[in-house]
């Protein structure tokens, strides 16, 4: 029997967070041959829109093997139909999804965070916000290595939940 085929959105403002999820899903997917996942990405705002991935997005993920392949869109009112799955990097890109989502829409709309597989990491004594990756536009490229450390966790443990059947997400 194939395995269930689900589809996934990872939403940032524009070109940074999004992108770097959506190239991290892919890498980590392709190391898990018994799944089947389509994943795009598009950001809250069109700021961008048309642009590739921010400079020090593609930079971070290349020092980590991963290519970053993909054109800055804004999300679609047809893309909560589209999509299984759409994931917020933070609380105001969720509260915009929540905000923008129609009535009698299938997506799941839920942090990325929320699939964080090290709870000792998501707990609220931990270094930064549970759940939440800081954009890291205005910032350094740390501020991206961070981003990048928190997308693989959050992408394995996404995985995993895709991999027990999926379903309502969790909530942390």
């Amino acid at each position: 029997m194939a395995p269930q085929k689900f589809t996934v959105l990872t939403v940032c403002l524009g070109i940074c967070r999004s992108p770097m999820a959506e190239a991290v899903l892919i890498a980590e997917a392709a190391k898990r041959p018994g799944i089947n996942v389509t994943i795009d990405s598009a950001g809250t705002g069109a700021y961008h829109a048309g642009d590739g991935a921010d400079d020090r997005t593609i930079a971070v993920c290349k020092k980590h093997g991963v290519p970053v392949d993909c054109i800055a869109r804004k999300v679609e009112s047809n893309d909560f139909a589209k999509f299984d799955y759409i994931l917020a990097m933070d609380e105001s890109n969720l509260q915009t999804l929540q905000t923008r989502k129609p009535r009698g829409s299938r997506a799941h709309i839920t942090l990325f965070g929320n699939f964080e597989p090290d709870l000792a990491l998501a707990s609220p004594g931990a270094r930064l916000r549970p759940g939440i990756i800081e954009d890291p536009y205005y910032g350094g490229r740390d501020g991206f290595e961070i981003a990048y450390d928190q997308c693989v966790r959050y992408a394995r443990g996404f995985l995993d939940f895709l991999e027990a059947g999926g379903g309502e997400p969790p909530k942390l």
